[in-house]
């Protein structure tokens, strides 16, 4: 008799653990083979929407436009007070390493930043103005002895220069239009002397607001970045703000030496206005690279009203001391500062001076300085990655 079979109480079906179907798609003649294609077709299929996009798009950039190209002066404000601020940032730091409060810090740098205006005021200026009048005063003594030189005089029968300028000053004052020029340049010029006095007060209260919000600001600016990468954009940030800041207080030292030697070596020699001179040549300190040049040919051009003598001899002790500046001095202050190679430096001053001027070519080498810097951290390490 056979046994009849039944299955276990409890037994299921064993579970097979095969590998998912991957259903076929069905390709449809009609659909697009590329995304290209899909994009032409729905360019096609929604014309007046994309129209509507594109004309959106057109009008914001003209919009944008419009708001740069009227807001060019604030922005150069907002440039120049953030670049002070960035400058007097290490010294406040420097304060706060000394555990002053940063509040105090920056009422201390400002007072000593005032006390050295107020003094440069109440003894420079008088002298500058004087110095300027006396200036004025001399140059048409100095242009008629130069047109009652055997030099002009020879230059004159040759090209009858004389002839020459008063027929085109005659003409001048005859044309209408251009002597009422003459009355709306100065008034421009006022109207220039107002936009400068106020942009100088805006530009002042803008670095204060910046020097005490500094940190806060960074803070608030590291927040856009993502949380992964924040710590990187932290310490780059910190390290392109620390360079300019140190590149700031160096210039200033570079232009107070070069003024000072100057001041020194036209004393010595009698080069007349040298108080004035030294002013100027403090400020063309402040270009890089040409600003040293220029000012050495201005003080020769003024120090040949006391003699070649004397011009020779100034010409060659201010360029041995430009030498000295550019290989010694240069080099030790600017040190914890920025390092940018010679061609990058003079390209980045050219282009700095064609956009923005003289502002344009104190931020360059900063600015070229950063952007080597991010160009080495971020792009170069991640290609060395790959």
């Amino acid at each position: 008799m056979n046994k009849v079979r039944q299955p276990v109480p409890g037994a299921q079906p064993r579970v097979r653990f095969d590998l998912p179907v991957v259903p076929q798609q069905t390709l449809d003649p009609a659909a697009p083979a590329s995304a290209a294609e899909a994009g032409t077709s729905s360019l096609f299929r929604h014309p007046i929407y994309f129209g509507f996009m594109g004309t959106v798009g057109v009008g914001i950039a003209l919009a944008l436009s419009y708001m740069l190209t009227n807001t060019q002066s604030l922005l150069l404000w907002i440039v120049t007070a953030l670049f002070i601020a960035l400058g007097l940032d290490p010294v406040v730091r420097w304060l706060e390493k000394r555990k002053v409060p940063r509040p105090l810090g920056i009422v201390l740098v400002l007072a000593a930043l005032l006390g050295v205006v107020a003094v440069f005021f109440a003894t420079l200026i008088p002298t500058i103005v004087e110095q300027t009048t006396q200036l004025v005063q001399k140059a048409p003594g100095w242009i008629q002895d130069f047109l009652n030189s055997d030099f002009f005089k020879q230059l004159d029968v040759q090209y009858h220069v004389l002839d020459t300028v008063n027929e085109q000053v005659a003409k001048f004052f005859q044309d209408a239009q251009a002597v009422g020029g003459i009355f709306g340049g100065v008034l421009g010029v006022g109207s220039t002397i107002a936009n400068g006095l106020f942009g100088t007060l805006i530009v002042l209260v803008l670095s204060l607001y910046f020097l005490a919000s500094l940190p806060s600001i960074k803070k608030w600016a590291y927040r856009l970045a993502p949380r992964s990468r924040r710590e990187r954009v932290e310490d780059l940030s910190e390290e392109i703000t620390r360079g300019v800041g140190n590149y700031v207080i160096g210039q200033v030292c570079v232009a107070v030496l070069n003024a000072t030697y100057a001041f020194i070596v036209m004393s010595i020699f009698n080069v007349p206005f040298s108080v004035l001179l030294a002013f100027v040549v403090a400020l063309l300190a402040f270009i890089p690279l040409v600003g040293g040049m220029i000012a050495a040919f201005v003080v020769i051009a003024v120090s040949l009203t006391a003699g070649w003598q004397t011009a020779v001899i100034y010409a060659i002790a201010y360029f041995a001391y430009l030498q000295f500046e550019a290989y010694f001095v240069s080099p030790r202050i600017m040190q914890k500062a920025v390092a940018v190679p010679g061609a990058v430096a003079v390209i980045s001053v050219i282009a700095g001076g064609s956009l923005l001027g003289v502002l344009g070519a104190l931020i360059a080498i900063p600015t070229a300085a950063a952007i080597m810097l991010l160009v080495k951290e971020v792009f170069i390490a991640r290609q060395d990655k790959n």
